[in-house]
């Protein structure tokens, strides 16, 4: 069967919030919300086609007795062809986001563990949001599958709006990450082949911010709702209990409606709508005002952002004397949404989008499929969709008068009521059902899948490490070199260890010199050499290379286009010849008259170069191919001779080692390699920070895991990240 031909394995990466396949808690948090629908039902929709074999929607595995059970679930089918896959990573409980990122190494591992013990390997994968292109990325390039990706939301604008809010630089890094997320965009951006858009003011004005914005890879292809459950009155609304909770807070229920939906975010805005309709006496007049703010027990239990809005909502409906004409339910289900819509639309009210900006407006979609004209901000995503229904009225989300005068026109003329709800419904169906966007998404990612030809594995005739069960990956110079007395402990513990342990030199010189070096210190012949910082792959015991490896990291690599592009940046020499590979370009670089490394990345992705850029204490500089890394080469290794990532233990000694270290190896940075650069990985469990320096660091981190007994991570050294932030708080 032809690639053309052969039914599609698609992996879809969504790695934070709450995501199950009924009752989804949308709104429950910051984390839960448009983007979990949005999986879940692309996941659904593509996996109805017969040219896709299988979808797989993988995010964290949560254990924690403040959440459902549903989520501790390794999977949960989502029809036929369709399941969630969850991942561990980290603690079992539910965290934030922001506190994921130094775990996703390990989600990595893990998925990429899943995926080699599965029956097919995924011929896409396609991440959702900044965490799942990070992640997206390095399996792509470890399977060699092209990666799709849509943001959802980026880190570039966030940052932007939390400035312009007053918040400052310091407290947005502390508490959002965003110099993590905002690289992670970046990288996710020059990795992937497709970046699905849902409007194109998102592609133009929010990816316009990135280096590495290229809209010849962007495409719009936005949402689409789904038409059974989101349809126009029946009559049956009018008798469900969401609707006599609504009742039960108004004078007049029958009156029309002007429905708000929406999580209790300061950014949607809500403050300024009960501020217009307040001031409104016409307004009151005319219709009941209905905000469904997520779901609460007690404000007091919610976090900081959600308290301020929900209580300033409280307050203002106090101010305006508005009881008996504003209801705001504590509790609703997910599949009670469809109803609110429908009751609006029965009570020919209307819907509201006020928020301040709005990357696509899946609620707006959601409205128009249930016949329910709009009013939204003119902001991003509501400008394409009213472009296209021809269904609602755009406003400045600031200006009262404005939101006012909207609400009143749709709301007070009958004729354009039932113009503006049958061009929606119309609309709808046309562009924005979950088929028609099942259908452009194959064709889009049909072309990117047939020009991709899978990597070679190389297929030993006989393993010479057959019995060997764990490893060690040191770096050279840094770990092994200082001190000849701690040396001489070390290799023979090694040799005691020969039958089972593999023994591995990970090192940026090149081979001839690295071997050099060991002959000339008297380190026996390691069974595994990693040189050229992961672009070279040797196996003792006569240093064969692995060609496969070779053939899969020259993807996209063009070492003379990256000399030419950096020949005339200052603060760059190219190191000596000795120095440089066929898959590594070396320089010296004078941070003083160098640009930052962000702007030197830019230069290279102008000149549509992507790479890995390694820079290691602050002077030297190295240009490898994107698939090309110590900490990929030692994953490749892993799997290729199968030993367990938690059996590895790996020593960096800069910068170049990180990747190498973090995931789900044990690590240990040695007494003299406790620098800035590997400093921000002290707060990672799996990684130990020696006391001793060189290879006496070594043996000291080999007793600290009881590597050739147990090998693992001390049970008492494992603190949650939950706890930790409550201890820092």
């Amino acid at each position: 069967m032809s690639t053309r031909d052969k039914p599609l394995y698609l992996l879809l990466v969504s790695v934070h919030g709450l995501i199950r396949g009924k009752d989804l808690e949308l709104g429950r948090d910051a984390d839960t919300g448009g983007q979990i629908l949005y999986a879940v039902e692309l996941a659904r929709a593509l996996a109805e086609r017969d040219d896709v074999a299988q979808v797989d929607l993988v995010t964290r595995r949560v254990e924690d007795p403040a959440v459902s059970s549903d989520y501790a679930r390794p999977e949960e089918p989502l029809g036929e062809k369709a399941r969630i896959v969850r991942i561990d990573a980290g603690p079992p409980e539910y965290i934030r986001k922001e506190l994921l990122w130094d775990h996703l190494d390990a989600f990595a591992d893990n998925l990429l563990d899943f995926l080699h013990n599965g029956e097919r390997l995924p011929d896409l994968i396609h991440s959702h949001y900044a965490d799942a292109g990070y992640v997206g990325a390095r399996i792509a390039h470890q399977l060699g599958r092209p990666l799709v990706h849509t943001g959802h939301s980026l880190g570039r604008v966030k940052r932007r709006r939390l400035l312009a809010s007053g918040v400052g630089r310091d407290l947005i890094e502390v508490r959002y990450n965003m110099a993590r997320r905002i690289n992670a965009e970046e990288d996710t951006l020059a990795a992937a082949r497709l970046v699905i858009a849902s409007t194109s003011n998102e592609i133009e004005e929010q990816y316009g911010l990135y280096d590495h914005y290229q809209p010849e890879r962007m495409e719009v292809i936005p949402p689409g709702t789904d038409l059974d459950r989101f349809r126009p009155p029946d009559g049956s609304e009018t008798k469900a209990p969401i609707a006599q909770e609504l009742d039960r807070f108004l004078r007049d229920p029958e009156r029309p409606m002007i429905l708000a939906l929406s999580r209790p975010d300061e950014r949607k805005n809500i403050a300024t709508l009960v501020e217009a309709y307040g001031e409104s006496e016409e307004l009151q007049k005319t219709a009941n005002l209905v905000i469904v703010a997520g779901n609460r027990d007690d404000i007091a239990d919610l976090d900081t952002g959600a308290q301020t809005v929900l209580t300033n909502l409280l307050l203002a409906i106090d101010l305006y004397d508005l009881y008996g004409r504003v209801a705001y339910p504590k509790h609703h289900r997910s599949d009670e949404v469809p109803i609110l819509y429908r009751l609006a639309a029965a009570r020919r009210g209307v819907f509201i989008n006020p928020a301040l900006t709005e990357p696509f407006g899946l609620t707006l979609i959601e409205a128009a499929a249930s016949g329910l004209p709009i009013v939204a901000t003119e902001d991003g995503g509501p400008q394409d969709i009213v472009a296209h229904c021809r269904n609602g009225i755009l406003i400045d989300p600031l200006d009262k008068a404005a939101m006012t005068k909207a609400l009143l026109q749709v709301l007070c003329g009958a004729t354009r009521w039932r113009t503006m709800a049958s061009r929606g419904l119309k609309g709808v169906k046309a562009r924005y059902s979950w088929q028609a966007h099942a259908e452009r998404y194959v064709e889009s990612i049909r072309p990117i899948v047939e020009k991709t030809v899978p990597p070679l594995r190389a297929v030993p005739a006989r393993r010479p490490m057959l019995y060997h069960d764990r490893a060690i990956f040191t770096d050279l110079d840094q770990n092994l070199l200082g001190d000849p007395a701690s040396l001489a402990d070390f290799i023979r513990v090694m040799r005691e260890h020969r039958q089972c342990a593999t023994f591995g030199i990970a090192t940026g010189r090149r081979l001839d010199s690295a071997l050099a070096v060991l002959k000339r210190y008297g380190i026996p012949q390691p069974d595994v050499l990693i040189t050229g910082l992961g672009t070279e792959i040797a196996y003792a015991p006569q240093l064969t290379l692995d060609r496969a490896w070779t053939r899969h990291i020259d993807h996209l690599w063009y070492p003379a286009r990256v000399r030419q592009v950096l020949s005339e940046v200052p603060g760059m020499a190219l190191q000596p010849k000795t120095e440089q590979g066929r898959f590594k370009v070396s320089y010296y670089i004078d941070s003083n008259e160098a640009p930052p490394l962000e702007e030197i990345s830019r230069l290279l992705h102008q000149a549509d170069l992507t790479v890995n850029l390694v820079i290691a204490f602050g002077q030297f500089l190295d240009i490898v191919p994107v698939r090309a890394s110590k900490g990929l080469a030692l994953r490749y290794f892993a799997h290729q001779w199968d030993i367990p990532l938690e059996r590895i233990l790996t020593a960096g000694g800069s910068g170049a080692d990180e990747d190498m270290m973090r995931g789900k190896t044990l690590a240990v940075v040695v007494a003299n390699r406790h620098h800035e650069e590997l400093s921000q990985l002290a707060d990672i469990d799996s990684i130990y920070f020696a006391e001793r320096p060189f290879a006496a660091g070594l043996l000291e981190a080999i007793e600290h895991y009881d590597f050739f007994q147990s090998c693992r991570l001390p049970a008492s050294e494992k603190v949650s990240d939950v706890d930790a932030e409550t201890t820092a708080n």
